[in-house]
């Protein structure tokens, strides 16, 4: 009897301790049973862009480590900038990292994910430009990446008439090039890229906005939000957050930003 009785006790504590594994291990909802799809616009370096066929950067890493931890396969879908919220919002997409900004009116249509990331909004002109400063540009013509902060923002400031909205951010710094803006308004990091890869531009030592980084989800799916959370605090935590960041960003240019 009594061995029988431990058979049942023992019994009970495996189905018990399954069930808590399983719990565990429940998969978060997804608009794809086992895919994490995420949205991204590809035109933004070192967070997001294409080498070849391949997609890099700081944002596609974190989510395929996010991926990963959630036992997801990452599906990363390259879209325009403006669609990303309201492909999330609508449950197109679970989840969209684009150097995302986190701002009141995006969170009255969306959730944001715990801050993973600072963004600088800088101002980039030609070498020469009489714009020195944030102040020398209230009259001038502004250029940035259509649906961007450096768009809500500029807009604000200084009126729809002195901004012109770009598909990308390349685009904008070409209409530069060309004439037909007198500055772009941008985050740091794709700045650099583009500065180096276009002769004759430099960018202001002044910045324009600081700014916080994270993902949007949808607000029906609250599960996802907060795995995805817990794997970004488990992230900071070990230090491959940073080490993601590292890779894109040398820590020198890191420590400038943040002054």
């Amino acid at each position: 009897m009594k061995k029988i009785i431990a058979l049942v006790l023992a019994a009970v504590c495996v189905l018990s301790m399954t069930a808590f594994a399983a719990e565990e291990k429940a998969p978060v909802p997804t608009v794809q049973e086992g895919i994490l799809n995420m949205a991204t616009n590809a035109e933004f370096p070192p967070y997001e862009f294409k080498e070849g066929d391949d997609f890099a950067g700081i944002d596609v890493e974190i989510a395929q480590a996010i991926a990963e931890a959630l036992g997801l396969e990452l599906k990363i879908n390259d879209v325009e900038f403006g669609s990303i919220i309201g492909g999330v919002q609508t449950g197109k997409f679970d989840i969209g990292l684009a150097g995302m900004t986190v701002t009141e009116e995006r969170l009255q249509s969306i959730n944001f994910t715990d801050s993973y990331a600072t963004g600088i909004q800088v101002i980039i002109v030609k070498e020469g430009s009489d714009i020195k400063t944030v102040d020398d540009i209230a009259d001038k013509m502004i250029g940035v990446q259509q649906d961007t902060t450096g768009d809500i923002y500029c807009s604000g400031d200084y009126g729809d008439d002195h901004v012109t909205a770009y598909k990308t951010g390349a685009d904008a710094v070409q209409a530069l090039v060309s004439g037909k803006v007198d500055c772009v308004v941008i985050d740091n990091e794709p700045a650099k890229s583009y500065v180096a890869a276009t002769k004759g531009l430099v960018i202001l030592d002044t910045e324009y906005v600081t700014e916080d980084y994270a993902a949007c989800i949808s607000k029906d799916n609250e599960e996802l939000l907060a795995a995805v959370n817990a794997v970004l605090a488990d992230l900071k935590e070990s230090g491959r957050l940073q080490e993601i960041v590292d890779k894109y960003i040398s820590a020198d240019e890191a420590s400038a930003d943040a002054e």
